[in-house]
């Protein structure tokens, strides 16, 4: 029944989505179409709720407290590429927030922030420039070819979000950094990749330049790779994998991370693995 109720979903969702948007812009469509997409429409959420309520139960009757259940039925319900995209956009609002209150993201006290937006911020400010004189042109043309005040507003709606798209990546890079602090390194990329590596799995930390990697987040092998404008400058070396979650959600065992940072050397000093026996002698109070 999920199975059937994911199909019924994503099939409804598009039609819906194209019927909506050419009623608004005055098509004119025959009445009996209109209606049997109505009925499909309800007959469709009502097969969402159905199942939704029957996962719900099964995880109230296997102990789950009600928000538990929720998000259990939630999480059988939507797949996991979906959950993640919706997350990406709930990040990027977020970070829209922390960037005009000047504050970031996970960079608790005692710990440091590696900042890597700046190779890429210059060009995304152009990008969104770009954007915006693209959407005043398609409104000016809009109403020089006489498009309906329907059409106009679904486009400018569309030029809008990804305009917003734009400045809630610029925002999320900006506010949610590579973080080091005493038991882990976390590697980011804005709000669609997050890495945690404890700090007794680094092995080796150098400072290699590359400006060809293909690809933001990019797994080859045992390899995994961050690039920021298509660069990185730090790698990595671990003594054991850890597992990585792609934005999508797909997972694999890297044991070397290449990554950016805005000032390397810097990046570098506080990355350096620890050395437990000089630590041990520091505490003591013999070195």
């Amino acid at each position: 029944m999920v199975r059937v109720a994911r199909a019924a979903l994503f099939a409804v969702l598009p039609a819906e989505l194209v019927l909506a948007v050419l009623l608004v812009s005055g098509v004119s469509l025959p009445l009996p179409v209109v209606a049997v997409a109505e009925v499909v429409v309800a007959a469709v959420l009502v097969l969402e709720a159905v199942t939704a309520y029957r996962l719900f139960g099964a995880a109230r009757q296997a102990g789950a407290d009600r928000w538990t259940a929720v998000r259990a039925a939630y999480e059988r319900l939507v797949p996991e590429q979906v959950r993640r995209i919706v997350g990406f956009d709930l990040k990027g609002v977020i970070s829209l927030a922390l960037w005009v209150a000047r504050r970031r993201h996970g960079v608790p006290a005692g710990s440091t922030a590696v900042s890597y937006s700046r190779a890429q911020t210059l060009t995304m400010v152009i990008f969104l420039g770009a954007m915006v004189v693209e959407l005043v042109g398609a409104e000016v043309l809009l109403r020089a070819f006489g498009a309906t005040a329907g059409l106009r507003a679904v486009v400018l709606v569309a030029d809008a979000y990804a305009v917003l798209i734009v400045l809630a990546v610029i925002a999320a890079c900006v506010t949610r950094p590579h973080v080091v602090s005493g038991d882990e390194v976390r590697v980011r990329y804005g709000a669609f990749f997050d890495l945690r590596v404890p700090r007794e799995r680094i092995a080796r930390v150098r400072h290699v330049r590359n400006y060809n990697e293909s690809g933001t987040v990019k797994v080859d092998g045992d390899r995994l790779a961050v690039a920021v404008a298509s660069q990185t400058n730090l790698i990595l070396e671990l003594t054991e994998p850890v597992t990585a979650v792609r934005p999508l959600g797909s997972r694999a065992e890297v044991r070397t991370i290449r990554l950016f940072a805005d000032d390397p050397t810097a990046a570098l000093a506080v990355l350096q693995p620890r050395r437990p026996h000089a630590l041990r002698r520091h505490e003591d109070g013999t070195g």
